[in-house]
């Protein structure tokens, strides 16, 4: 259920997010206009960080690029009953791939949906309250 995940934090112009080219390794989420969070495996976080930090310095000079994966923890969802589940957690309706954010289980959340995968992100402050909603929605729906 519960898995480690890199996250690295973008913030610059509007223009300067939508002309980044996104390292290959990380999944891109426009959270805001002017803000970018970049998911990817925990081991290269550094690594999209710098890459994205050149990147997007060079388009504005005034952008900043932070790896804060400490600062999220995530859930994984699988099986043919994850739509089911995460039904139980939210009424974010949820796209058929891409990205989506909200309220899941009653805190903030962002959810990264890959077929049948959806991947929950939270603060880490977060993590236990999400765990137990889903472990009591998992036997609420046994």
């Amino acid at each position: 259920m519960g898995e480690t995940v890199g996250v690295v934090a973008a913030s610059a112009d509007a223009g300067a997010l939508d002309a980044l080219v996104v390292p290959g390794r990380a999944r891109a989420c426009r959270v805001a206009e002017d803000e970018l969070l970049l998911v990817c495996d925990p081991e290269v976080a550094d690594e999209i960080a710098r890459e994205t930090g050149t990147r997007l310095t060079a388009l504005d000079p005034d952008a900043i690029v932070l790896d804060a994966t400490d600062g999220w923890a995530a859930i994984a969802l699988e099986g043919r009953d994850a739509d089911l589940l995460f039904a139980r957690l939210s009424r974010l309706p949820l796209p058929s791939g891409g990205f989506v954010q909200g309220e899941v289980a009653h805190v903030p959340a962002k959810v990264l949906v890959d077929g049948g995968r959806l991947r929950i992100l939270v603060a880490t402050s977060l993590e236990h309250h999400l765990r137990s909603r889903v472990t009591a929605a998992r036997e609420a729906g046994s």
